[in-house]
């Protein structure tokens, strides 16, 4: 990454149609020279939100968003392509893929559903949280590395603990340089944050990437604020689970769930080694 890199108020450039370059500001915490997928994938719905105003289908809203990981995501340039898998006026399924150096390393899925009134029969969210504004703010870099860690404004509500943390996090950066994304689109842009707010063991000596992240919501989120409500567990056998109830600055919109592969850091074990061989 060049120094002008860093200059660019986004976490992308656009290069043409479904081309996007990312910026220093996407870099990666589990490793500087990859894209972390927070903003990847508030790119795949900015695409996705493209795709759709292309057909002229208004009144769909987002109800679940899947994203399977399917390998490294380079700090690179990207392709992104959207298709309709099944179309429909009260129900859809849109599908995209992110390309890098020609291999898939990003497909995703969002299941579209046609806005009713439901006004008389809701009910049933979790308690909202305090607001944002007043909380001190967290310096996450602290605990994690890269250019994206490092774009954020975060604020924890309450102590952050090991395994169980709630926090509000915004960004001042666009999604897309010149481009206006919308306002889901840059809230699933922090939502994969959840995976480093609520840290059981400390980066350096355990690893514990998400290899998906699952999206149910009942309300559009709104607003700059995404409101990280997150839990995490590691099992006895290698498996872990980030899940986070998920706010804006209304109240709760829906839910994340993430799934983790959880293992010693190749740093530590040479480190274990090192200890036996000197006793």
């Amino acid at each position: 990454m060049t120094e002008d890199a860093w200059t660019v108020p986004s976490y992308y450039e656009r290069i043409d149609e479904g081309r996007y370059k990312p910026t220093a500001h996407a870099s990666g915490a589990w490793s500087t020279d990859e894209q972390h997928f927070s903003p990847l994938g508030g790119l795949v719905v900015h695409a996705m939100e493209r795709h759709l105003d292309s057909e002229a289908r208004p009144g769909m809203l987002f109800s679940r968003l899947s994203f399977d990981i399917l390998g490294r995501i380079a700090l690179d340039e990207c392709q992104i392509s959207v298709e309709t898998v099944r179309p429909g006026r009260t129900i859809e399924l849109i599908e995209a893929a992110v390309t890098i150096a020609e291999r898939t390393v990003v497909r995703a899925r969002a299941w579209l559903l046609a806005a009713q009134d439901t006004r008389a029969v809701a009910g049933g969210e979790p308690a909202a949280l305090p607001a944002p504004e007043p909380l001190d703010g967290w310096a996450l870099s602290e605990q994690w590395p890269g250019g994206y860690i490092a774009s954020l404004d975060l604020r924890p509500v309450g102590t952050p603990r090991p395994g169980r943390t709630t926090a509000w996090v915004s960004t001042p950066l666009a999604l897309v340089h010149g481009e206006q994304s919308g306002a889901l689109a840059n809230y699933i842009a922090l939502v994969d944050t959840a995976n480093g707010i609520a840290v059981r063991q400390p980066p350096t000596q355990w690893m514990y990437p998400n290899v998906d992240m699952s999206v149910h919501l009942y309300r559009r989120p709104e607003g700059r604020w995404t409101g990280l409500d997150t839990t995490v567990v590691f099992g006895a056998t290698g498996l872990g689970v980030t899940s986070t109830v998920l706010h804006d600055v209304h109240g709760p919109v829906g839910y994340a769930q993430q799934a983790l592969t959880v293992r010693p850091h190749p740093r530590r074990e040479a480190s274990d080694e090192d200890a036996v061989a000197r006793s």
